[in-house]
């Protein structure tokens, strides 16, 4: 595992994640460049692989205001965006903000509650503010939220609309760690838990500015052709019923500014657009029932299209 030709101030958020979640640097690196990108991601996994003391790092390690959303079939918006509650004593309504009045929320298996529910934090997460009794509220800035669903439990869940899917920037699974991290894992909870002792190494203010840095990075007009040529294979696949639409597009292209600031280059190369796309564009495929049938996944068919497309090479220094 290396650490060279990183950016030092995200790699020491990396590092500091490493020190709670092990063998994830994969994932901490995504999370990192879905923040940067101004993203939001979907974790899907089994329980118990750290996908809570993953967003708590994240959170401490940044040292934002941290809100967690348990969703359940009887949540109701107001519970997640927050509700005006009159005050008899002042003869007026004050307004309790909801866990979505965070930087970073956690909501927590979002296929547990109801379409309705959805929505409320779908509003925060594309608009980056809410509605409530007619009033606009702007979210502060950061906003972020890592959403997670268990893909084994069907019963009693709702599945994400599509319009909804198409919101995460990521959609990521950790895995089971393998032997020695599982030991490692055991070595370091036996006293206390290791999120306990994690100090902040970034503040907000610093996250504000690489945000507008990431903005900055140079895509060439080669990079954008390759990336739109990516999205549009996604529409005429055999195997796809309905592509990446233009959101696509603008999303690869983000996180693929936000993986090249994370490798401490101001411009973006093919390879951070290959490695970034099964993350940003599978979730956002729709496969022929035939396709589903043949045992097809929509990662297959992303690494299928990046195989077929030309790669962009380096102009001559005088074209």
């Amino acid at each position: 595992m290396t650490y060279e030709g990183k950016h030092p101030k995200l790699n020491e958020v990396i590092r500091n994640i490493e020190k709670v979640i092990i063998g994830k640097r994969d994932i901490a690196e995504l999370s990192v460049v879905a923040l940067l990108a101004g993203g939001h991601v979907l974790l899907e996994d089994v329980p118990g692989v750290g996908k809570t003391m993953m967003v708590r790092a994240l959170a401490k390690s940044i040292s934002a205001d941290f809100k967690r959303i348990q969703f359940t079939p009887d949540l109701l918006p107001s519970d997640v965006t927050g509700v005006s509650i009159y005050n008899p004593r002042e003869q007026e309504f004050f307004f309790r903000p909801g866990p979505i009045m965070g930087n970073i929320v956690l909501a927590d298996e979002i296929n547990r509650t109801s379409p309705k529910t959805q929505s409320a934090l779908l509003e925060g997460m594309e608009e980056a503010s809410v509605t409530i009794d007619g009033v606009t509220r702007v979210l502060e800035q950061p906003f972020f939220v890592m959403a997670t669903q268990n893909p084994i439990e069907y019963e009693g869940t709702y599945s994400l609309p599509e319009a909804q899917l198409d919101r995460f920037l990521l959609k990521m699974r950790m895995g089971y760690p393998n032997i020695y991290e599982e030991m490692e894992v055991l070595h370091r909870a036996r006293l206390a838990s290791p999120l306990e002792s994690l100090e902040p190494v970034m503040s907000l203010v610093e996250l504000r500015s690489l945000q507008q840095e990431s903005r900055a990075v140079i895509v060439d007009d080669t990079i954008k052709h390759y990336i739109v040529e990516m999205t549009q294979t996604t529409r005429h696949h055999r195997s796809v019923y309905l592509g990446a639409s233009p959101r696509g597009s603008i999303a690869l292209m983000k996180a693929s500014q936000s993986y090249a600031l994370l490798c401490d280059r101001d411009y973006v190369l093919p390879d951070d657009v290959q490695y970034l796309a099964p993350f940003v564009l599978s979730h956002r495929l729709i496969l022929k029932s035939e396709a589903k049938y043949e045992g097809i996944t929509a990662e297959q068919v992303v690494a299928e299209i990046i195989n077929n497309i030309p790669v962009p090479v380096k102009r001559a220094v005088n074209e």
